[in-house]
């Protein structure tokens, strides 16, 4: 799988067509019935549920997983475990031990969180990028990317048909898709709604919202730096990091809530349990004779 810094959508990411663009010759009579079955096609909420978690499940035994006692996982449960319930969905969450700066949520739910993203994003931010995942799911979002993604994997193979539902994909139409949660790019529309879905997301919970500027801020001066090439890959279709930090600083001074954010500490370790040690002190008895 190739790595790459994709931060933001994504997770921060999340879904949508890969970057080929191989020109594909079905024939004529394939691309009628490929054309009539795109026409009467249906996807459901459910589909695109069922779809996401085959997807994801695929991804997640081809990746090492933070177990529940590492730093990561017992990090990620502390500081946005209490939100795994809420405005009609579950999620769930692990931590992918990759130094990538990544995270992304999938319409089944899942919250996947790379721990190189951990490793430079304080509590706060790490509520920012995860709460913009969420708003891609709770926006619909990554059900109609997935749904892309699904239409475009018959397509390339050449399987859909008449049917007006959705098929049993194989392992690697899977892999394929799965590449696709993790590579692809939303609209700066789609990523723009997600922002302000974090935005509020954290005021609703009392969360400082200038982390989100901070966030961004983040981003932009990696983009600066070594990984530049892979920010501005990532970066291509999406709304600049600045310009979105800047949009996430108006948005606070107009609710009258901006100061300038200081990053706090950042804990990926398990934390150490100290052991007092019980002393015992035994009183030395003495004892006086009297002299006659």
């Amino acid at each position: 799988m190739k790595k790459k810094f994709i931060v933001l959508g994504v997770l921060l990411a999340a879904f949508s067509f890969t970057k080929t663009n191989a020109q594909i010759n079905l024939g004529d009579k394939a691309i009628g019935a490929v054309q009539k079955g795109v026409t009467g096609f249906t996807f459901s909420n459910a589909d695109a549920a069922k779809l996401s978690k085959e997807a994801v499940d695929k991804l997640d035994a081809e990746h090492e997983i933070a177990g529940p006692t590492d730093g990561y996982t017992l990090r990620l449960n502390r500081v946005f475990g209490k939100h795994a319930s809420g405005e009609g969905f579950t999620l769930n969450y692990k931590v992918y031990k990759l130094k990538e700066v990544n995270a992304f949520a999938t319409a089944d739910g899942s919250v996947r969180v790379y721990s190189g993203l951990m490793d430079i994003m304080d509590d706060n931010e790490l509520v920012a990028v995860i709460g913009h995942e969420i708003g891609h799911v709770a926006n619909n979002d990554s059900r109609d990317a997935v749904r892309a993604a699904y239409q475009k994997e018959a397509l390339m193979d050449g399987v859909a048909s008449q049917s007006a539902t959705v098929a049993t994909v194989t392992d690697s139409q899977l892999g394929k898709i799965g590449s696709a949660i993790i590579d692809s790019k939303y609209s700066r529309k789609q990523e723009s709604e997600a922002d302000l879905f974090a935005y509020n997301f954290m005021k609703k919970n009392g969360y400082d919202v200038n982390a989100e500027e901070s966030a961004f801020r983040i981003l932009a001066k990696m983009s600066e730096g070594s990984e530049a090439s892979f920010i501005d890959q990532m970066m291509s279709s999406h709304p600049d990091s600045k310009k979105r930090a800047d949009d996430a600083k108006k948005r606070a001074e107009k609710d009258g809530l901006y100061k300038p954010y200081v990053q706090q500490k950042i804990v990926n370790t398990v934390p150490v349990t100290s052991t007092k040690k019980t002393t015992t002190t035994t009183k030395k008895k003495t004892t006086t004779t009297k002299k006659k």
